[in-house]
């Protein structure tokens, strides 16, 4: 489903076609599932569910005294409207009635909401809202809110997103701002880190995706941004701009859907890329420390459509790894980011790539190498 300024829009074979369902005379903000329901939340005329995809549409409104709904997250039972300056509302019943929950929300500009485990075994959860002023935080389902906004440099926030950190034993939440980049929080908002490695922190951050790295080691991390999609597979600490094919840079929403990342943009529609070209898992095969940097041709070599890449580090420095095609264009990062000394191996995919030649080149320290390979289909 695709949420647009003339309504909201469905495609069933994975973005080839988009016939519109039937609420067209809305400008739809956000859309939210549970169960067989959907519900869109629209500027000026409040909440709509449906529970056919989209054959038809009810507006759900009573108790909704603000209809400019800019987000909407579910936590349990509870399905949670941010306004814009009209605060939270709740309802419990799918939308049949609503009641305004803003105690304490001190900014009612409630551009993202976010719901974590409480944790500590209690079967609570932590709602948390993005807005004008910063970020807010509800233990009791909206009941009462307080800022959480130590570190943070800047406050405005339209996107919010939740990750296990690693060993799944707490979560991480990340704040995308206006003009400050990506934020980190490790302890429910308490307080919060840039984590901007290679984001201009210019760029304003609209939205993010979640995908877990293949063999459950992590998840990567997607911003859109006013300068493109970037992606993180290190919690922030560094980030690769992804945008290669997309000609519209202002991305309001992302989403994963099977194998692809789905954009939507300002004026430029809806836009689809395969994850395999994004994310790369970097395996390192050794920790012993090797003389010297070195670069190993790939094997297979012609190859259709994956091959692997190995290389050598032999100190602690930042390493890059792009394929680029023979008129020097750069079409994959596949590693962009510190690694210690050791041997690693690297798995490409250009399933979506036209046969020929390209080239691939290894950045370390002073360390540059380029090797050439051949995809043939």
């Amino acid at each position: 489903f695709a949420g647009t300024a003339a309504g909201v829009f469905l495609s069933t074979n994975n973005g080839a076609s988009w016939p519109a369902t039937s609420l067209t005379n809305a400008s739809v903000e956000a859309l939210a599932v549970s169960g067989a329901n959907l519900f869109a939340g629209t500027l000026n005329g409040g909440v709509f569910l449906s529970a056919n995809n989209g054959t038809s549409w009810a507006a759900v409104n009573t108790g909704l005294t603000n209809t400019n709904i800019r987000s909407l997250a579910f936590s349990g039972a509870n399905l949670f409207a941010g306004t814009l300056n009209g605060g939270v509302f709740l309802s419990t019943n799918n939308g049949i009635s609503w009641t305004a929950v803003n105690t304490g929300l001190a900014n009612t500009f409630v551009y993202a909401l976010a719901v974590l485990p409480a944790g500590g075994g209690t079967g609570g959860t932590n709602l948390f809202a993005g807005t004008r002023g910063g970020v807010f935080l509800s233990t009791n389902n909206g009941t009462s809110w307080s800022a959480v906004n130590i570190g943070l440099t800047s406050t405005t926030i339209p996107a919010l997103a939740v990750t296990p950190a690693s060993g799944g034993s707490s979560t991480n939440l990340f704040a995308g701002t206006s003009i400050g980049g990506v934020f980190l929080s490790t302890d429910n908002g308490a307080s919060w880190t840039a984590v901007n490695g290679g984001l201009p922190t210019a760029n304003y951050v609209y939205a993010f995706a979640v995908s877990p790295i293949s063999g459950g080691s992590g998840t990567n991390l997607f911003a859109g941004t006013s300068g493109g999609v970037f992606v993180s597979s290190n919690n922030g600490t560094s980030w690769t701009a992804v945008s290669t094919g997309l000609t519209q840079a202002n991305v309001l929403c992302l989403a994963v859907s099977g194998t692809s990342l789905f954009a939507g943009t300002v004026g430029g529609g809806v836009w689809r890329r395969p994850l395999s070209e994004m994310i790369t898992s970097v395996e390192r095969l050794s920790t012993e420390v090797p003389t010297h940097f070195s670069l190993s041709q790939n094997y297979a070599n012609p190859f259709n459509p994956t091959t692997t890449i190995e290389f050598r580090v032999s100190s602690f420095e930042f390493v890059s790894l792009k394929v680029f095609d023979v008129l020097g264009r750069e079409i994959n990062t596949l590693v962009n980011e510190v690694r210690p000394a050791g041997v690693y191996r690297v798995r490409w995919d250009a399933s979506s790539l036209p046969s020929g030649v390209y080239v691939y080149c290894l950045r370390a320290g002073n360390f540059v190498s380029a090797k050439k390979m051949v995809l043939m289909k």
